[in-house]
């Protein structure tokens, strides 16, 4: 369903009017709510848009850097930092879409946390041309999703541990800030209207049980064929499974606890290891999935309950149901829940991964007066040394 909609902006038989011709739709996320799988399918069709006076205003599926740059926020850990330069490109090529419409989607334009930096993104993008849209999802499907992405980005905190830092620890910052800033949605909301004004955000409710129908969404604000828009396969964006999961847990323990440079952990863990895995290795009906426990899916509905009201009070365009923001998903019994326990061929995957990363990036051997046999050297100092060897030769590189 549609609620507080203007008269002008009434579905009629169940389809949205679409935004006014030169629109610049720009899609805020946040995180873990279909954002990957409308950026891949803008992207695939990227050549078939401008017929229909559509523009994606980007070189790649997702621009993060430019929007992080634009939110001032930092990179993923060992990654390189955003400068102005990824933003200033960006605002270029939506600048030569000219009187077209164009659309932006970046999650990571979710943590802009201020309203002079808002402001500043929405003036330089067009400003009263700027139309905002922020797609839901109940926080209990989001928490999962989000803990497994933190700890793909360095995170050693156990996932009960962190839902009851996120849910019953005030002031709910650690070890995580950006969690809130991202998905008190309400407040996401209410900041971005005070920029463009209510009028000017859309949210969009997703529904997981119509996996296209966000896709078919934007075709209509869009003002594009049905269809047009198709999911484009991305095994880098699954979810890990609770194994894997706590493998890379445990393996940020070791990296932590040896000093390594995070530099090395972007390439050889998140892009190297993690990537392989996700990419060769498809979860199986037997892998045990996050599950989240009964006290945190109830706090996390009432949550939603309020927001979603407080929402609907903003007077912004609100596309779904609602109502799905509050629903308590039914949580499995505990009973009779395997252990986790990651595959051999998973295993394999990783640590061939990790291999591949490392052999783009060849370590000389020390000098045979200072040769020492790996017998010779302790663990603790084998890792430091390899790291600082590894990442000498990114840097060169």
């Amino acid at each position: 369903m549609e609620t507080d909609c203007t008269s002008d902006d009434l579905p009629v038989n169940g389809v949205t009017a679409p935004l006014p011709a030169g629109t610049r739709l720009l899609h805020i996320g946040p995180h873990k709510t279909g954002t990957t799988a409308i950026q891949g399918a803008l992207f695939a069709a990227r050549d078939l848009l401008p017929e229909h006076g559509v523009v994606f205003p980007a070189h790649s599926r997702h621009p993060m850097e430019a929007a992080l740059a634009a939110c001032a926020r930092p990179a993923m850990i060992g990654d390189t930092a955003p400068t102005e330069k990824h933003w200033s490109r960006l605002l270029e090529q939506v600048g030569a879409t000219g009187g077209k419409t164009s659309v932006i989607s970046s999650e990571f334009f979710a943590d802009a946390e201020d309203d002079d930096t808002i402001a500043r993104i929405v003036e330089q993008l067009g400003g009263e041309r700027v139309h905002v849209l922020v797609t839901l999802r109940p926080l209990a499907k989001i928490m999962p999703s989000q803990w497994q992405q933190y700890v793909q980005n360095g995170l050693r905190m156990g996932y009960d541990n962190w839902l009851t830092h996120m849910l019953r620890k005030a002031p709910y910052e650690q070890p995580n800030p950006s969690f809130w800033r991202r998905h008190r949605h309400d407040r996401l909301v209410e900041r971005w209207a005070r920029a463009v004004g209510a009028e000017r955000i859309t949210v969009v409710v997703v529904d997981d049980r119509d996996r296209e129908g966000l896709m078919r969404t934007f075709e209509q604000l869009l003002g594009l064929p049905e269809n047009l828009l198709q999911p484009v396969p991305d095994a880098a964006n699954r979810s890990l499974t609770l194994a894997e999961t706590e493998m890379l847990r445990n393996l940020n323990k070791e990296f932590r606890g040896n000093g390594l440079p995070d530099e090395l952990y972007s390439k050889l863990v998140r892009n190297g290891a993690v990537m392989h895995m996700k990419n060769a290795c498809s979860p199986s009906p037997e892998d045990v999935k996050i599950l989240t426990p009964e006290w945190a899916v109830e706090a996390a509905a009432e949550i939603g309950a309020r927001m979603a009201g407080r929402i609907g009070d903003l007077g912004v365009r609100v596309i779904g149901d609602p109502g799905l923001l509050t629903a308590v998903p039914k949580v499995p019994a505990p009973d009779g829940i395997p252990a986790p326990r990651i595959s051999p061929e998973a295993a394999a995957r990783a640590l061939y991964g990790a291999l591949a990363a490392a052999a783009e990036s060849p370590v000389r051997h020390t000098s045979p007066a200072k040769a020492r046999t790996v017998h010779q050297t302790s663990s603790k100092e084998l890792m430091r040394v390899l790291g600082h060897r590894c990442l000498k030769k990114l840097r060169r590189r």
